[in-house]
This record gives structure tokens, C-alpha cells and sequence, in this order.
């Protein structure tokens, strides 16, 4: 049975060895990752086309021979942005007998950084029979795309006004806090970012605080709800949380948003503790507030931060109703204030939509509350402009959204991005005219999954003409890879 064996397997043997080369190379030659292969004296033997390709270049010498030359053309950063020494670059090492199982590294060409990938490397060593190495191999992916849109992402994150927090739900540790939340609470991001929840309970004295854990336990969103956000002093900031499940990367996230209602609560304590200055309270409190009748909800008197917000004049809502028309923009939802209070005497952050004086929207939170001054029962409305918060959740979102869905289009900023998404014709005519005929030809075709091979056979061109057009297009759209260039042009509806 054994010799058996062995007589069918040398047949075999004899058609691997003939043709396991070439097959191999055709293999490997169409990977996706790139492959470079060197002999243990340091010289590059072999490399398929997308190693060529991350590294700018189509032609094996383009590489530099060897590994010293490599070293040479080729500057090597670590994420941070520090220069690898020429010991320090993964070819060396690998020649050294080192193994680096996953190692990221910033290439560019020497004394240029116009052009930078991002590698993804791992070592591969080949050993023959004796299991003496024979051969070594660097195995790249390029991840450029996956950080540059974790870097735009970072740079949008930090730069929206909207208080916010990051929480990865694995561990429940806080993996992002932008400048809003900082600004409003007065944490060093160190203290934030990578302590957990119960390092900083950011709902803490939430009103359904329960309720919020097991929606962060379970990855479900978290309806807004007030909560009293401990500070650095000790003290607490009365605040509205929400939060909303994201992906980020590869983590399930939850991200945590903030409404600041310190303002508020100060004017409230301030009108209560102080009846025989209650008018000068009122006229100066920074958020906007009404006072009505308790039963017919006649207006009585507005503030000036009120006839700020809405552009109504004081003495052309006195005697109106607090939810006239003309004021909300949806009847049904006063109807439903106006019964609240009438059952249970307050309202607390509910969210509304006013109208001001030009017809324009509004949003706020409002609480209102029945109550006592100087003897006479009344209502105090007060709404809190959130306008521009909210505007800055919804970007937020949208910039999240857009990253998550789409890194590779991030060749270009996220604003041109989010643009993009807002008008996705605007830019059409003027970003693809200074494409020639011909590029224009070459990009449709790329945009159908062809090859340079196959592009030159269908337009009848050589390889390298071909090659030209290619980087010809990627430099005019601003990209230096396949597959942003596809995006680049659906996106625009070219394709």
C-alpha cells in the first residue's frame, strides 16, 4: 500500500515541480496584497504588481535592487511620525532574523512626501527541505485608506462644537472626547479618554439611570434624559445625555451627546430665591422665558432673551396664548404641553420646534412649571436654544456616517465630502473637465473592474500608455489608488 502510494504521488511530484513556479507567480501576481520576495543576500528578486503599486512604482528596479538601495529610496515613519533608521525598516530586519507579525509603517518616496501609503507588513520565511531558510518575503496591505479616514474622522470628531463622548461598548471605556465636552467640563483629555464609566459615570443621577445601563449593555440608543455630569471641582453640571449606537473602525461604539442646562437651572433657582427682585431676574436671565395665566395660558410677560430668540416683540405677545400658532410650529405638539401641564402642573425638556418672526425654525427644550410669585399662581415657560446644537449633532452624524460607509473615498477632506453628500451634482461638470478624452475613456473603463492589460487591449494602446493616463487621471482627482478613483467618479455620477 505504501510504495503504492508513493509510485501515484511521483507523477504528481514531476507536474508540481514543472509548473508550480509559473503557477505561483500568476497566483500571487494577482493578489490584492503585495508580496516581495528576497534572497538572503538582501537582493529583491520579485514582486507582484500591487507591491509595485504601493510603493509608486512599476517596474521591479523601481524598488531599488536590494535592501540596502530600498532603505535608500524609501523613507519609513512609525504612526507617530518618527523616521526609522535604516536597521529599523522591515527588509533589514527580516534579513537580521527578526519577525514582525503585524508592523505599520508610513512610506513615501525619499525627500518627497507628496505621496504616502500606509503598510500593513508581515514577514514570511521559506525554508526547504533541511528547513534552512531559503527564501524571504515581505506580505503587504496597504491600510492607507482605513487611516486617513480614521484621521479625518479624528480631525471632524474634535473639531464639531457639539459636546461629545466615544465609548467603546466592549469594554465600556471612553475612546474619544472631543473639545466640546472638554471645554464644557473642564477635564484634561487624559482623565477621559481610556477611563471607563465607572472612573467617570457620565450618568450619574440620571433620571432613568437603569434603564440607561441596559441600553448600553445591549448597544440600543439612549433616549435623552437629564443628568447631573460630575466635574473635576467635585461639583456636578446638570446636563441632557443622549446616545446614539456607532461603529467605529472595527468597535461597536456608543456615542454620547450633551445639552448644557446649567444656564437654566441657575435662572430657576435665582427667580425662586429672590420674589422681590423677580422682575430684574427675569428681565436678565440669559434663557428665554414666559409668563402665562395657569388656566387659559395667556401670555403675561416675556423676557428679552425670549424676543431675542423668536424676533417678537414684548408688547405683541403679551395676551397671547404661550402655544399660539403663529409661534409652534406643529399645533399638536402644544396641545400635548398645554395637557401635561394641565394634569400634572410641569414639563420638563421636552423638545419643541418655535417659529420666529421671519417664518424660520427654532428648536428648543422646553420646561415649564406652575408656581407662585407674590402671592398670584402662574406659569413660567422657559425654552433653551438648541438650534445650533442640534445642527452640530446632525453634521456629526452625517461626518460619522460618511466615514464608516465609505473610507475609501477619504483621498479628498471630509468636508469636500460631506458637500458632496449634500449636492452630489454640484461639483460634476467642473471636476471632471480637466480630464483629457482619452483619460476620461481610460477612467469609464476602470470603473468596469478592467486591468491595465485588458485597457490597453480595448483601446488598442500599449502598456505603458496605458500606465501614463492612469497616473495622469490619478494625479488631476487627486488619488493614488484603483479603487478611490472608482469611488471618485460614482460619486459624481461619472460612472
Amino acid at each position: 500500500m505504501a510504495r503504492r502510494s508513493t509510485g501515484m504521488a511521483n507523477p504528481l511530484s514531476r507536474v508540481l515541480a514543472r509548473d508550480t513556479l509559473t503557477h505561483l507567480e500568476q497566483l500571487i501576481g494577482g493578489m490584492t496584497a503585495g508580496v516581495i520576495l528576497i534572497d538572503l543576500a538582501g537582493t529583491i528578486i520579485w514582486a507582484n504588481d500591487a507591491a509595485l503599486a504601493m510603493h509608486g512604482v512599476n517596474k521591479l528596479e523601481g524598488l531599488g535592487g536590494n535592501a540596502d538601495t530600498y532603505a535608500q529610496r524609501f523613507a519609513l515613519r512609525f504612526r507617530n511620525g518618527h523616521r526609522l533608521a535604516n536597521r529599523e525598516y522591515p527588509v533589514i530586519r527580516m534579513l537580521a532574523g527578526e519577525s514582525f507579525p503585524d508592523l505599520v509603517v508610513e512610506v513615501s518616496a525619499a525627500g518627497s512626501d507628496e505621496r504616502r501609503w500606509t503598510h500593513r507588513v508581515r514577514d514570511v520565511v521559506m525554508t526547504g527541505d533541511d528547513e534552512e531558510p531559503d527564501c524571504l518575503a515581505l506580505v503587504i496591505q496597504d491600510v492607507s485608506e482605513q487611516y486617513e479616514a480614521e484621521a479625518r474622522f479624528e480631525a471632524m470628531f474634535q473639531a464639531n462644537p457639539a459636546p461629545a463622548l466615544i465609548m467603546r461598548l466592549s469594554d465600556q471605556r471612553y475612546s474619544r472626547a472631543n473639545r466640546g465636552f472638554l471645554e464644557m467640563t473642564g477635564y484634561p483629555r487624559q482623565v477621559v479618554q481610556g477611563n471607563s464609566l465607572y472612573d467617570l459615570d457620565i450618568l450619574n443621577g440620571a433620571e432613568r439611570k437603569d434603564y440607561a445601563r441596559q441600553c448600553l449593555a445591549e448597544g440600543r440608543t439612549i433616549p435623552q434624559m437629564e443628568a447631573e455630569l460630575p466635574l473635576p471641582d467635585g461639583n456636578t453640571k446638570l446636563v441632557i445625555i443622549a446616545g446614539q449606537p456607532i461603529e467605529v473602525g472595527d468597535d461597536k461604539c456608543m456615542l454620547f451627546t450633551f445639552a448644557d442646562l446649567e444656564p437654566r437651572r441657575k435662572a430657576e433657582r435665582a427667580l425662586r430665591s429672590s420674589e422681590t427682585h423677580f422682575h430684574t431676574l427675569f428681565e436678565m436671565a440669559p434663557v428665554a422665558m414666559v409668563l402665562t395665566s395657569p388656566d387659559s395660558h395667556r401670555t403675561m410677560d416675556v423676557n428679552d432673551a425670549f424676543v431675542r430668540l423668536t424676533g417678537r416683540s414684548s408688547a405683541g405677545s403679551i395676551g397671547r396664548a404661550a402655544g399660539d400658532p403663529e409661534l409652534w410650529a406643529d399645533p399638536a405638539q402644544r396641545e400635548e404641553v398645554q395637557q401635561e401641564l394641565d394634569r400634572s402642573g410641569g414639563v420638563r425638556n421636552r423638545d419643541v420646534r418655535l417659529i420666529d418672526a421671519d417664518g424660520q425654525p427654532v428648536d428648543c427644550l422646553l420646561s415649564a412649571e406652575r408656581m407662585e410669585i407674590r402671592g398670584d399662581r402662574c406659569t413660567l415657560w422657559l425654552y433653551q436654544d438648541i438650534t445650533a446644537r442640534r445642527k452640530s449633532e446632525l453634521e456629526l452624524a452625517d461626518a460619522i456616517e460618511a466615514v464608516m460607509k465609505d473610507a475609501s473615498w477619504f483621498s479628498r477632506t471630509v468636508m469636500d465630502k460631506l458637500a458632496t453628500l449634500r449636492n452630489p451634482r454640484a461639483e460634476t461638470a467642473t471636476e471632471t473637465a480637466d480630464l483629457t478624452p482619452r483619460e476620461r475613456e481610460v477612467l469609464g473603463l476602470i470603473c468596469e473592474g478592467l486591468d491595465d492589460k485588458v485597457i490597453a487591449k480595448h483601446l488598442s494602446l500599449s502598456g505603458n500608455t496605458v500606465r501614463n493616463h492612469v497616473a495622469g487621471i490619478y494625479g488631476k482627482i487627486g488619488v493614488n489608488r484603483r479603487a478611490a478613483a472608482i469611488a471618485w467618479a460614482r460619486e459624481r455620477g461619472f460612472a
